[in-house]
C-alpha cells in the first residue's frame, strides 16, 4: 500500500467549512481518486494503481475520523 502520508505535500487542504477547519483532498487527488474508482469498476486498474486507489482510500477513511472527531467537539 502507498503511505497516506506520501500525500501530504500535494493532496491534502484544511479548509474552513461552517466555521470549522476540516480536512479535505485536493481537487487533483479528488480527481485522481474518482479516476481509479471508475477504473475499477471497470476492471482496468494495474497493479500499482490498485496499491494507489488503497492508499487514497485509507487516507479518506482518516480524513472521516478526523473531520467527524473535529465536528463532535465543536458542538
Amino acid at each position: 500500500m502507498i503511505q497516506p502520508s506520501s500525500f501530504i505535500d500535494a493532496g491534502i487542504q484544511v479548509k474552513s467549512v461552517r466555521g470549522l477547519f476540516l480536512f479535505k483532498f485536493s481537487e487533483d487527488l479528488q480527481d485522481r481518486l474518482e479516476s481509479l474508482n471508475e477504473q475499477q469498476r471497470e476492471s482496468r486498474l494495474t497493479p500499482d494503481e490498485a496499491v494507489e486507489l488503497t492508499g487514497i482510500l485509507e487516507l479518506d477513511r482518516i480524513f472521516t475520523l478526523l473531520n467527524a472527531t473535529i465536528i463532535t467537539e465543536s458542538a
